[in-house]
């Protein structure tokens, strides 16, 4: 009964958490734009073989409503070996820049810090080179600028419906929850947490803090390790744009080789946090996954573990669920909701094994080996 007792201990931990998750996300107020901004944009892009993506962000780019003369596009050519640059090179005023030879661990922080010395302007704006923004996105960022005084932004992400498959509704699912809490977190200023594929932040608070420096042997870490040197420097004015014409939509992995990958990536720094409120929380969301697997083994002893496993499925989908729905109506994506209690194995088991390997072992990302 040791176990058992320790499994409800969990839950009742966790289900406070994703409510407090969920009551945040709730009380995030819409943006709504009052003027019309001004704001000077460097839209920095790292790419790696990205031939067959560029092209879509920057003619997404182009149809931005904000006018042309107040943002540049950089583009940083992070040693790819297709037609990246070739395909670059098509757009008139897209500044393409070339990353330079060198033993790297972390080539896409190197990649942003060269184009944040390349950028003229005021605001930095990050995004990947697989994303497509809508055509109010840089308007709205700059609005939400302006009024707000924010120095850091953290803007929502969506991955895109490219296959109706099990890989790709899994993810879709499975980040609308990782951006309510995205949200949520950065609200109420519980921890820091982001995502590089829509980020804007001043150019001279990244300066300020450091930059990359200190984190720049680090693998992953170029938006959460960022947002929380900048915050410690700058507290109360780190923000989350909360507006569906800020969404940028990104690719879903088209493998579970690259999933996990991509997985075990975010996890592996979870030990380099200097806020220890989000290493406690995702130590928490880390045992209690666990506690799953220990009452499937502990079932092999006596039936009755299996049952109350069954059981926590059960309570764990019903703590959850209010929370994902609310997430899932901001971003239009309520139809996945009918995954979401059959999903929650899978879920179970790809947060044990990322967080696993992602403190213990090696992956592969754009063709790199990293430790």
């Amino acid at each position: 009964m040791i176990i058992f007792s320790i499994t409800i201990l969990l839950f009742v931990s966790y289900s406070i958490l994703i409510f407090y998750y969920r009551q945040s996300w709730r009380s995030i107020p819409d943006f709504i734009s009052t003027r019309v901004p001004l704001t000077t944009i460097s839209v920095i892009i790292p790419a790696k073989d990205e031939e067959e993506n560029i092209g879509n962000l920057l003619l997404a780019l182009q149809k931005q409503s904000y006018p042309k003369n107040l943002f540049e596009v950089i583009v940083i050519n992070d040693h790819s070996t297709d037609r990246t640059a070739g395909v670059v090179g098509q757009f008139p005023g897209v500044l393409l820049v070339e990353l330079k030879n060198g033993q790297l661990n972390s080539y896409k922080k190197k990649a942003i810090e060269t184009g944040i010395a390349a950028a003229t302007n005021e605001l930095i704006v990050t995004t990947d080179a697989d994303c497509i923004p809508s055509p109010e996105w840089l308007k709205t960022i700059a609005a939400f600028k302006e009024q707000t005084n924010a120095v850091f932004i953290a803007a929502p992400v969506i991955l895109s419906a490219e296959q109706n498959n099990f890989l790709s509704t899994f993810q879709l699912l499975d980040f609308l929850v990782l951006q309510g809490i995205t949200g949520a977190s950065v609200y109420k200023e519980i921890h820091s947490m982001c995502n590089g594929a829509n980020l804007a932040y001043e150019k001279k608070v990244f300066y300020e803090a450091g930059g990359f420096e200190g984190i720049d042997e680090i693998a992953s870490g170029d938006d959460m390790l960022l947002m929380h040197k900048i915050r410690e420097k700058n507290p109360g004015k780190i923000r989350y744009l909360k507006s569906k014409e800020a969404i940028v939509s990104t690719r879903p992995m088209r493998t579970w080789k690259d999933f996990f990958n991509q997985r075990i990536r975010w996890a592996s720094k979870a030990t380099y946090y200097k806020d220890k409120r989000i290493f406690w929380v995702l130590l928490l969301v880390y045992l209690f996954n666990l506690s799953f697997l220990l009452l499937l083994i502990a079932g092999f002893w006596h039936y009755q573990y299996w049952i109350y496993l069954i059981g926590l499925w059960i309570a764990k989908t019903i703590v959850e669920f209010p929370f994902v729905a609310g997430v899932a109506s901001f971003f239009s994506k309520r139809s996945l909701l009918k995954y979401f209690f059959f999903f929650q194995p899978f879920h179970i088991f790809y947060t044990l094994i990322a967080g696993w390997l992602g403190q213990s072992g090696k992956y592969e990302w754009k063709g790199r080996k990293v430790r």
